[in-house]
């Protein structure tokens, strides 16, 4: 998401057990657009990790045999894009429930915008227009908005989905990642020094927002080993 700025990238490759982690990509909220794997290859380099990645619409290209393939990762990384398109394909072909065995096996699932969307219960999409409650995979049984901008139509529209039922969540601001551990949050961080995490519920007939304290990684110093 950031040329040049791998600070968010670096931190996923830190939760790996592994010195040098196997890293599959999936491309899939793109379409497996060519421009899209080229540079999760150029990010993700054979010097600092294992990368691969799974194409569900293209069988010339990537693993072949997705539920060993997938099991066998240390981290699984979903690409932006689409949540509906992906979400759609993966049950398809059944990804949805091998990714709720990688889950429930401790490997690392995550993922940026439709990436991050996909694991919740609930989400906020804006990809095909005007914002809208999307359900997810419900790994996490939270709701989720991402690209959770000030100025941006998506907070309008995660808190109207939450006065009309959407459960409870978090949002991140573009940066700004959340990591679980389970289904609990564990810290929020960021690539950015301003870049902010936020937990959100209804209270009565109005939103509560709550900024969450978010650890910028490029001091070293303030992240937890």
């Amino acid at each position: 998401m950031e040329s040049g700025n791998t600070l968010l990238d670096d931190y996923v490759l830190g939760l790996a057990p592994s010195a040098r982690p196997r890293v599959c990509f999936l491309p899939s909220a793109s379409g497996d657009a060519d421009h899209y794997i080229v540079r999760f290859y150029r990010a993700f380099p054979a010097s600092s990790c294992e990368p691969s990645h799974i194409s569900l619409f293209r069988r010339e290209q990537g693993a072949l045999d997705f539920r060993s393939h997938l099991l066998s990762q240390d981290i699984i990384y979903v690409g932006g894009g689409s949540v509906v398109s992906l979400l759609g394909v993966w049950r398809a072909h059944g990804i949805d429930e091998i990714l709720r065995e990688a889950w429930e096996a401790g490997i690392v699932l995550c993922g940026l915008s439709a990436g991050s969307l996909c694991w919740f219960a609930e989400s906020v999409t804006g990809f095909h227009g005007d914002p809208r409650a999307v359900e997810g995979l419900g790994l996490l049984p939270w709701s989720n908005c991402v690209h959770f901008e000030a100025s941006g139509s998506r907070r309008d529209a995660y808190r109207r989905c939450l006065l009309d039922g959407m459960r409870p969540g978090y949002a991140a601001e573009d940066g700004a990642a959340l990591h679980f551990e389970g289904v609990h949050l564990a810290r929020a961080v960021s690539s950015r020094p301003q870049a902010r995490g936020w937990r959100l519920e209804r209270r009565g007939e109005g939103v509560m927002e709550m900024r969450l304290a978010t650890t910028y990684l490029g001091q070293k110093a303030l992240v937890p080993a």
